[in-house]
């Protein structure tokens, strides 16, 4: 006989026991006790119910029980013969029988591997895009220097013939930038570093990306003041665009202040290469212009999803503060010297390292930001007053 049947007869069982039980509970109701009829049905039920739980055992311990550990059985046949309940309703001392049957898990699984996944699920990774906007060179110098144009009077004129010719006038100033270090460390345990490559490669990933996320802060606001870059926004480094509201109209007032700007460069003969804003900032602009069909168009993207606007890309960078705009010919405007890459170093002999089996591990960088034609970039409020 099968599990199935015999829960089969058992649900069949207990609902001729509860029609019995009913019973019961009525002649008790009415008479006062139970019939010796009913009382011989109930118990002949109980013998019954009784035979059907130790073939269910039986079954059970077949298929499921090791030998030799019946007496740690708990099956749910073995639950309910033993139930106390059970005992009482056969004894007639009930005339209801209610048995609850644990689910319960035999062993442990203590002996279950996890199911590992490979890899590690990274931290947020803002995109960091100044650097691919801005030329670079390599130093082998603690400081750069550069003579930089600071006016250029353009007297070019027609002269007749024994006329004094007009005379132009270029001032220069030699500028001096020193090189700037970026840093910064994390400990983590000579195991980790010896036991878990994969671990360890992806502390040194994130390592560098702290420091050329701060770099990149660095580029766009930098004060200049040392040990700081002397960044983008910095006092010097770019020419006011000089507008107010009152000279953007009505509406669109970000776009039409974006475009007059690259109008100005062009003028100044710096054609325009980049437009730099915060994220939230271009969100605005874009929306703006999705409201009508005919403003939409004045946003392309490229191949790789970079928005321009006007045909010139639009650089979107946490570094920039929100509410402020720079455009203009960046690459002609600076350049970034390069004095060493990211660097990541590890020692064992930081503090008590070595008696704690600890590894100090400090990744750096050094550059410079020289801003050579600040009137390359007009920069500003992004919504002036």
């Amino acid at each position: 006989m099968t599990i199935e049947v015999v829960m089969k007869s058992l649900e069949k069982l207990e609902a001729n026991l509860s029609q019995m039980a009913a019973k019961a509970d009525a002649e008790a109701a009415a008479n006062g006790s139970v019939s010796s009829d009913t009382k011989a049905a109930l118990a002949s039920l109980g013998d019954k119910q009784h035979e059907l739980a130790e073939r269910l055992v039986a079954v059970e311990q077949k298929s499921v029980t090791p030998p030799g550990n019946a007496d740690t059985d708990a099956s749910w046949g073995a639950q309910l013969v033993k139930a106390k309940s059970l005992e009482s309703f056969q004894r007639g001392e009930t005339g209801k029988c209610r048995i609850e049957v644990k689910n319960t898990l035999l062993g442990s699984d203590t002996n279950v591997a996890p199911d590992r996944k490979p890899g590690i699920v990274a931290g947020a990774s803002v995109p960091l895009t100044i650097e691919a906007l801005l030329p670079a060179l390599p130093t082998t110098s603690n400081a750069i220097e550069f003579t930089k144009e600071l006016s250029f009077t353009k007297s070019a004129a027609e002269t007749a013939e024994g006329v004094l010719k007009p005379e132009s006038l270029i001032t220069f100033a030699l500028v001096n930038m020193p090189i700037s270090t970026v840093a910064h460390w994390i400990k983590i345990s000579k195991q980790l570093a010896s036991d878990n490559t994969a671990l360890a490669a992806y502390v040194n990933q994130r390592m560098v990306y702290a420091v050329n996320h701060r770099v990149e802060t660095q580029l766009v606001v930098g004060d200049g003041v040392a040990p700081n870059i002397s960044g983008i926004f910095d006092t010097g480094n770019f020419t006011a665009h000089g507008y107010a509201a009152a000279a953007l109209g009505a509406t669109l007032q970000k776009l039409v202040l974006i475009r007059k700007i690259m109008a100005d460069g062009w003028n100044a003969g710096y054609p325009a290469d980049a437009i730099l804003l915060n994220p939230v900032d271009w969100a605005q602009i874009e929306i703006d212009l999705l409201t009508t069909s005919a403003n939409a168009a004045r946003v392309q993207y490229d191949a790789a999803g970079n928005p321009s606007l006007f045909g010139v890309r639009v650089f979107q960078s946490v570094g920039v503060a929100a509410d402020t705009v720079a455009v203009g010919a960046f690459s002609q405007a600076y350049t970034v010297h390069n004095r060493e890459g990211v660097i990541v170093e590890l020692s064992d002999s930081d503090g008590d390292n070595f008696t704690k089996n600890l590894v100090t591990l400090r990744a750096e960088r050094r550059l410079a930001l020289a801003t050579e034609i600040p009137g390359a970039v007009r920069a500003g409020d992004l919504t002036p007053l």
